[in-house]
């Protein structure tokens, strides 16, 4: 197994263990607004550190960019978190959210783990290695167009995000597929589609450590990744499209007039 991704899974458990427990005793967690539906708790907060110290175990020289701490140190490798994708979900009580941490290389993402620790899944990868769930084999869905489809998806739900652009996208989309789905954790939106029980994965507005271990995974599953128009996706992408090949075609094919 590659040695970053090794590690990135044994970060993801314990801070997987923590974060299951803490939501056994949610009448314990303290949460606070970043910003207009936006939210962190003090678990997201000691969960990250509890992944930080981890990683800084084994590599004390690496540098960390988080969601709740930011950036932390210079290296050419650089290790990309998220405590808890789907806070919201974690603080309703909605059993859906997981950790996501991605590990670089000179600005290549080359580990990816998203782990859901109610349900016990890691989805994992390393570069040039294919994906797995646990110890099984991943790959997309062999759908090959949008009719039959089921897509993933993720509201526009940040003051200043464009929801009139987003329908126009909905309704072109919705017509052509079998249904769309909302659950609330872009990184485990991403995890489905490599394992096949999505088709396709589509969102405005997310940031870098939503997407940089699911993009991995999706690829090293078989599919492929752009921005909404089909231009190459980076963590600063204003928009995501990763499907399996046939479904990725016919969505960028629905969507090239908007």
């Amino acid at each position: 197994m590659n040695a970053y991704k090794t590690i990135a899974v044994r970060a993801a458990n314990r801070a997987g263990d923590f974060i299951a427990k803490a939501f056994a005793n949610r009448d314990r967690i303290i949460a606070q607004s970043k910003g207009t539906n936006d939210f962190v708790s003090n678990i997201d907060e000691q969960a990250e550190q509890l992944i930080i110290d981890t990683i800084h175990k084994s590599y004390p020289d690496h540098a960390i960019f988080a969601e709740e701490s930011g950036h932390q140190g210079k290296s050419d490798v650089e290790w990309v978190i998220d405590p808890i994708d789907g806070t919201t979900n974690f603080l309703r009580g909605i059993p859906h959210f997981c950790v996501s941490i991605a590990v670089r290389q000179k600005g290549k993402t080359v580990a990816a783990v998203v782990f859901d620790p109610l349900q016990d899944e890691m989805f994992s990868a390393a570069k040039g290695s294919g994906a797995q769930l646990n110890n099984t084999r991943l790959r997309v869905s062999a759908s090959k167009k949008l009719d039959g489809a089921i897509l993933a998806t993720g509201f526009p739900f940040r003051e200043g995000q464009d929801l009139e652009k987003y329908l126009e996208y909905f309704h072109a989309l919705y017509p052509q597929c079998i249904d769309m789905r909302r659950a609330g954790s872009a990184a485990l939106d991403l995890a489905y589609v490599a394992a096949g029980r999505m088709d396709g994965f589509w969102e405005f507005g997310l940031s870098d450590w939503d997407t940089a271990a699911g993009v991995l995974i999706v690829k090293e599953a078989g599919g492929m990744v752009s921005d909404i128009k089909g231009n190459q996706y980076t963590g600063d992408s204003s928009s995501i499209l990763a499907a399996n090949p046939g479904v990725f075609k016919h969505f960028l094919q629905t969507v090239k007039n908007i």
